[in-house]
């Protein structure tokens, strides 16, 4: 046998029980953790882990790891996490989860996770009142609008200002090719022209703002 095998073991030994103790220790193992996840330390996650750190605990923000790594996209972080159980709702004290973080700011590798452990809540909404969906149309991002759309999210889910996805894609976006995108995935996926508050439908919105081939795509979706 190497001789250094021995030595080399007793260190790997010894390292598992300070983190152990660690953990074990004033929550000390919780904050280690939060701050790995935060960081993107994959090797100190994983030791973590193992030692037994809480796998949602959390920050004075009320952020668990898996938010945290969701926010900086340390996707194999996430990943480690994922795997070994996070809670992919867990909401802050902003009512942000994982899960609709990761909708909301294209965090696409790591919402392709969340939603394989079946466990998404997708009718949680943010502290808007929106489910992912919308401010992924709002905020320009197409690839993480085709993902939620493979769901059963509520594609004309109305938030606390009276706006779906296809109302803050066309009042919140800039009419270009990224939102004219978006507005095409949206209609072509049976979204209505449901107006605002106050009776302005996207169309109507498209129309005023000039947005001519948003407006086109619009149209045509209506029943004729």
């Amino acid at each position: 046998m190497n001789r250094f095998f021995p030595r080399l073991l007793l260190s790997i030994v010894m390292t598992v029980l300070l983190i152990g103790s660690a953990v074990a220790e004033n929550g000390t193992g919780e904050t280690m953790l939060l701050q790995a996840a935060s960081a993107g330390d994959v090797a100190k996650v994983r030791e973590l882990l193992a030692a037994g750190a809480p796998v949602d605990g959390r920050d004075d923000a009320k952020r668990t790891p898996l938010l945290l790594a969701t926010r900086a996209n340390h996707v194999e972080v996430a990943k480690l996490l994922i795997d070994a159980g996070a809670d992919v709702n867990a909401k802050d004290n902003i009512r942000d989860t994982p899960f609709l973080y990761a909708g909301a700011e294209g965090r696409n590798d790591i919402l392709k996770m969340i939603l394989a452990t079946g466990k998404t809540n997708l009718k949680d909404t943010n502290r808007y009142g929106g489910t992912a969906l919308i401010p992924a149309a709002d905020k320009g991002h197409p690839d993480t609008i085709r993902i939620l759309l493979e769901t059963d999210i509520d594609i004309d889910h109305v938030n606390n200002l009276g706006w779906t996805a296809l109302l803050e894609a066309v009042i919140l976006g800039d009419g270009g090719p990224v939102y004219q995108e978006i507005v095409g995935l949206l209609v072509d996926a049976g979204a209505k022209n449901i107006a605002d508050n106050d009776g302005i439908t996207p169309l109507d919105h498209a129309r005023q703002r000039g947005f001519a081939e948003i407006a086109r795509r619009i149209e045509a979706s209506l029943p004729k």
